[in-house]
């Protein structure tokens, strides 16, 4: 299967490699109902985090850094990224979410990713 992606000016060299390396990652990255998918969406002031079960196409659980228990809090984007990452861990485990695996949607694991990661670990969510 071949998947092409437009390509503008600016900034929209990185954006097309990001999409191309998040089309690659989908490929094998799959939810199911025992183990759904935890992706990561970032832009360059917020961050979001699904839990979803693609077999149905729900989403079990989410929190941003539009939550209203995260938005008027202080910290640098990498601290509200742990917060979102622990939130959303909170809310799997309240949907009967165990395990997950993490699609990091083309974006390198470093940074408010790995620091959302780590943090969701932390409170319990295995993957």
């Amino acid at each position: 299967m071949s998947v092409s992606v437009k390509i503008g000016k600016g900034n929209a060299y990185k954006n097309a490699a990001r999409k191309r390396r998040a089309i690659r990652v989908r490929k094998r990255v799959v939810g199911t109902e025992v183990r759904p998918r935890l992706v990561v969406t970032r832009s360059n002031r917020h961050m979001v985090a699904q839990v979803i079960d693609d077999a149905k196409g729900h989403t079990l659980a989410s929190a941003s850094t539009l939550d209203v228990s995260i938005k008027g809090t202080e910290g640098d984007k990498t601290e509200l990224a742990k917060k979102v990452g622990s939130l959303v861990a909170e809310r799997a485990k309240a949907a009967g979410v165990e395990s997950v695996v993490f699609d990091r949607a083309g974006n390198r694991y470093a940074g408010r990713i790995a620091a959302l990661a780590d943090a969701a670990r932390e409170a319990g969510l295995d993957f």
